[in-house]
């Protein structure tokens, strides 16, 4: 199975190549109803958004052959300081919240949970906003909040380090039963006490969590693979995924250029989960989110591993039936569900769950096949910090090994990897623990007043 010899394909600055299809996807988004948002437009053209765009570099890479089947990547992890596709989408946020304040001379502070990657992404898209000369910090801030279970996920930036930064852009940890709990929080925020902060503060409250915002930048996938791959009715494209928003963005795009007469989505799409939250599999081959309908694993005393053959759709080895493999992954139930079961069953595809023995069973191969493609794999799995990309891959080799895929020409989509030699974590000093919505609005009063608690 060796690796092609041809050169990665590099893409520079999507969002540039591809802004007019952005700007309509864009302008086609709903308006937020009954609280704030910044607009559907982007800002002017000019040297300032071409160079704030200029991380949404991604490539293609050819990963060789396996079993028969042609496996391309499409990397979507090019910008060193996040190293996960959330850039793309957080670029184009930032880029509304920026003409927002541009047109109306209004302050924006962006309000997000997240499982870390979105933090990340967002925090960079800020700090890159305020860099390029397109907003201040005065005029530009972000809270996040992220459970407790990501603080190793969350990376060191000028926006932690340098003090008045730090005060404007806070980052809230909260240690709740449910990782996932984060998302009431942080809607409570908004629901609560965005009219105070407005009133109190002079700062508008933005919250970015609406698949539509995602959707609207992941278009640049399906542009870029018409224009540098060659043409492919029924590509399998594989993707590790919480919610999928990059395949149904992917699918957006599709959709677009169906419109344009460039011939109807034909796109397959495969979904690869882990233990701790597969409800995307299950509701796609189940028709409901319940973990009544895993199969039944049994514990090996001989290799210290719980086992099951029923459903080749799951891990056959695990180290513990409900293992969390890594906690981006951390959606419950996902509404996208219902968006995404119609079109792999009108089109084809399907999904798979991944354990942590099988991620490292395959570890080995995986770092040959992905060093071409210039994706580095630490030696030592341990250091790795974002299993997206590994999990993808485990799941696409496990399912040609069990019958799964019946088709030839495959794209993996490279969401995120990244090890702790790739950043430095944010000290837990920058942090600020919050337990309930009245610590988080205080976080939220304090950044508008640029002050540190």
């Amino acid at each position: 199975m060796p690796p092609s010899t041809e050169p990665v394909l590099t893409v520079d600055s999507a969002l540039t190549r591809y802004s007019a299809q952005v700007r309509s996807a864009v302008a086609e988004l709903l308006p937020c109803a009954g609280e704030f948002g910044p607009g559907n437009e982007l800002p002017p053209d000019s040297e300032e958004l071409r160079r704030y765009f200029s991380a949404s570099e991604l490539a293609f890479a050819d990963l060789g052959t396996y079993q028969g089947r042609r496996i391309r990547l499409l990397d979507l992890m090019r910008n060193p300081r996040t190293r996960t596709t959330k850039t793309f989408a957080s670029l184009s946020i930032v880029a509304r919240a920026v003409e927002y304040i541009r047109r109306t001379g209004e302050r924006v502070m962006l309000l997000s949970p997240s499982s870390g990657n979105k933090a990340t992404a967002l925090r960079d898209a800020v700090l890159r906003a305020h860099e390029s000369g397109l907003a201040t910090p005065e005029q530009l801030s972000i809270t996040v909040v992220v459970p407790a279970a990501s603080r190793d996920k969350l990376w060191s930036s000028p926006l932690s380090e340098n003090e008045p930064l730090r005060a404007r852009n806070p980052v809230a940890v909260y240690d709740g039963a449910e990782r996932a709990d984060v998302k009431p929080l942080a809607r409570a925020l908004v629901d609560q006490y965005a009219g105070d902060l407005r009133e109190r503060c002079g700062v508008n409250l933005w919250y970015t969590l609406d698949i539509n915002n995602y959707k609207a930048a992941d278009i640049v996938r399906a542009y870029a693979e018409r224009d540098f791959l060659p043409p492919a009715d029924g590509r399998l494209h594989v993707h590790a995924v919480s919610s999928a928003y990059g395949l149904l963005g992917h699918d957006l795009g599709a959709r677009q250029l169906a419109a344009a007469g460039h011939g109807e989505p034909s796109a397959h799409y495969f979904l690869v989960q882990h233990l701790d939250t597969p409800d995307m599999v299950l509701s796609l081959h189940f028709g409901s989110h319940s973990r009544a309908n895993l199969p039944a694993y049994r514990y090996d005393e001989r290799t210290g591993l719980h086992h099951q053959d029923s459903d080749p759709r799951f891990p056959a080895t695990a180290f513990h039936p409900e293992e969390n493999l890594d906690p981006t992954f951390y959606t419950r139930t996902p509404p996208t569900s219902a968006e995404i079961n119609p079109i792999i069953a009108a089109r084809g595809g399907g999904g798979i769950v991944v354990s942590l023995p099988e991620c490292l069973e395959r570890y080995p191969r995986l770092r040959a096949m992905l060093a071409p493609a210039e994706v580095v794999l630490p030696a030592d799995p341990r250091e790795l910090r974002e299993w997206s990309l590994v999990m993808a891959m485990t799941g696409l080799l496990n399912a040609i090994d069990r019958g799964l895929v019946a088709e030839d020409d495959i794209l993996v989509h490279g969401s995120g990897s990244y090890h702790q030699g790739d950043f430095t974590p944010l000290a837990a000093g920058r942090l600020t623990p919050v337990a309930d919505v009245e610590e988080l609005a205080e976080a939220a009063v304090f950044a508008a007043e640029g002050k540190t608690r």
